[in-house]
């Protein structure tokens, strides 16, 4: 076990010195900035490499949205970007599918509790959703209903298909890659 936790230490020293560069003490300039601007490239690219089969998987999810609901409520509403957009009614749910685009790096849960209560026409959004709403891309068309304790949600993005097609030349519009 001794000669295991040697090793490891021998190991991780090894690593970090093949990452990191040492600091003079008495060069004020390499206290400031200890890795150059090269060696920032290089880790960035390195991290964007290994980023980016999952960051394009995400972004083949971000283009759609399609949930089902289960819980209390009677709700419609309907989106063709958020200025062509109607909605009334409330619902407090548990939803399980496809949550529709991220708009930020992390992922949204399949799973998760949503409430929506109120009216909105176009801009005009008089509705109250306690931090747990369905948050829709301003670019997104889709529609959902809630009737009793069942309800459905889908939606696509086209703005988020753009992100995915540019993401394949490592562009990313939406900022929302890792």
């Amino acid at each position: 076990m001794k000669k295991l936790t040697a090793y490891l230490v021998i190991l991780s020293m090894t690593f970090a010195s093949l990452i990191a560069r040492p600091v003079l003490a008495d060069d004020p300039s390499n206290r400031a900035n200890m890795f150059t601007e090269e060696d920032d490239d290089h880790r960035s690219f390195l991290v964007g490499a290994l980023l980016y089969i999952p960051n394009r998987i995400l972004d083949v999810f971000d283009i759609f949205r399609l949930r089902v609901r289960v819980g209390p409520g009677i709700a419609v509403g309907a989106r063709a970007t958020e200025v062509a957009s109607v909605y009334v009614g409330t619902y407090a749910t548990l939803y399980a599918g496809l949550p529709g685009p991220r708009m930020r790096q992390m992922p949204k849960s399949p799973i998760g509790l949503e409430s929506h209560t109120g009216a909105t026409v176009s801009v005009a959004d008089a509705t109250v959703d306690g931090g747990i709403g369905p948050d829709y891309s301003p670019s997104e068309f889709g529609g959902g209903f809630q009737l009793g304790i069942i309800g459905i949600e889908f939606g696509v993005d086209p703005v988020e298909l753009v992100d995915l097609v540019t993401g394949l030349v490592t562009v990313d519009i939406r900022d929302d890659d890792f």
